[in-house]
């Protein structure tokens, strides 16, 4: 059965990571999704390589592939007027464009909503932007690292007294690029319902406030920041982690410990410190909890992860889990058996594996296709198929290097 999307056409002028991100969501579930490029320059993404890492075969890119996956590729050169025309007849048979370039760039190039929606009235315009429309930063450039620093994330990952951490690989980016696809959903629906075609606005700030809602709302209703959590001093030491025999953690999610003490005293075999004064009930743990994670620290490096999680395991009313590295992640056999990772037959790289789709839609199920498009790979076929262009116009085009 088709997609919950399919039908849908989407005109992806985005780079890098953020609005790619978000236009392959939607191919994943059934859109056709049209990656216009620069003839010349292209997306920026496709010679993204990390550091020590081998080529992929035939130049192909990872960070590329990921972003672009299920698309068709097409080279456009928008700062020309016959570029731009062409646009504007692909539009017509579009249902949602998507950009993720600052303000103020489609403006100039004459792309803005106000341009675009004269030939689509139902067009779904859509903006994925560093800090959202409005305010005195709103053109301001941004990147992945821009969004985690400005969002405050930076000062709540770690303990107290570590300086800002960073998290690795596009969390910003994939944030707002959730949000971009889930704003592109709602707008869809209140097409339908409505029948109206509007702009949809969304940026790393507000979708990394969003991530961290509870964060910062917490913050609201009690007016003071929420601490950086420490390890050896968790109020309670029923919800922490600990380090085990063969240098792996574990963690323990022990939320009504008034209820769980008792099992994990038997689970560690520290029967006699159940009764204990000093950690009889949950304030009297909360005000000894240093003396209690260091005895609780000493007793987990006795046993490999392994061996604690099958006796902790034992006792339903405890729930352990180990802390991953993605190794273990991507081989962890409920990711598998859910289809988070899932096979794949790539068109030039062979076998893959790849994310899944994290929605499990039982009658409209997306489909992943691994291979993002080669460079200008469909431009003729779309310039036919919804320009409504004859070879002989295409071939003009590419003399003129609009294409």
């Amino acid at each position: 059965m088709a997609g919950p999307l399919e039908g849908i056409r989407v005109l992806d002028w985005t780079q890098w990571q953020q609005g790619p991100v978000a236009t392959a969501m939607l191919a994943d579930l059934g859109a056709e999704v049209i990656h216009i490029e620069h003839p010349n320059t292209g997306d920026g993404a496709r010679g993204l390589k990390p550091a020590g890492r081998p080529d992929l075969l035939h130049g192909r890119a990872a960070y590329f592939e990921c972003n672009n996956r299920g698309k068709r590729g097409i080279t456009l050169d928008l700062a020309k007027e016959k570029g731009r025309e062409v646009l504007y007849r692909l539009v017509k048979n579009s249902d949602v464009f998507v950009h993720n370039f600052r303000q103020g760039v489609p403006e100039k190039l004459g792309l803005d909503y106000e341009t675009l929606c004269q030939y689509n009235p139902n067009l779904i315009y859509t903006a994925a932007s560093g800090f959202g429309p409005k305010g005195p930063d709103a053109k301001e450039p941004a990147f992945d690292y821009i969004g985690l620093a400005r969002s405050g994330i930076m000062t709540m990952m770690g303990e107290a007294d570590m300086p800002p951490l960073l998290i690795q690989m596009g969390i910003a980016d994939q944030m707002g690029a959730i949000m971009t696809a889930y704003g592109v959903l709602a707008a869809i629906i209140a097409r339908e319902r409505l029948g109206v075609g509007q702009q949809v606005d969304v940026s790393h700030l507000g979708s990394m406030i969003a991530l961290q809602g509870l964060t910062v709302s917490m913050q609201l209703y009690y007016g003071a920041e929420i601490p950086r959590p420490n390890r050896k001093k968790a109020g309670n030491p029923l919800w922490n982690y600990y380090q085990c025999k063969d240098g792996k953690w574990l963690v323990l999610a022990a939320l009504q410990s008034g209820r769980q003490w008792s099992s994990l005293c038997q689970a560690l075999g520290i029967e006699h410190l159940e009764n204990d004064p000093r950690f009889a009930d949950i304030d009297k743990r909360a005000e000894n909890s240093e003396e209690l994670i260091a005895i609780l620290d000493e007793i987990f490096l006795t046993k490999p992860i392994s061996e604690w999680m099958k006796i902790l395991k034992q006792y339903s009313d405890l729930i352990p889990a180990p802390v991953q590295t993605i190794t273990d992640l991507i081989n962890d056999p409920q990711v598998v058996a859910n289809d988070y990772i899932i096979d794949c037959n790539h068109e030039v790289l062979g076998p893959v594996k790849v994310v899944g789709i994290p929605i499990q839609l039982s009658k409209t199920p997306g489909v992943v296709k691994c291979e993002a498009p080669e460079f200008g790979q469909h431009t003729e076929e779309v310039l036919i198929e919804i320009g409504g262009y004859s070879w002989e116009e295409i071939a003009k085009l590419r003399d003129e290097q609009v294409i």
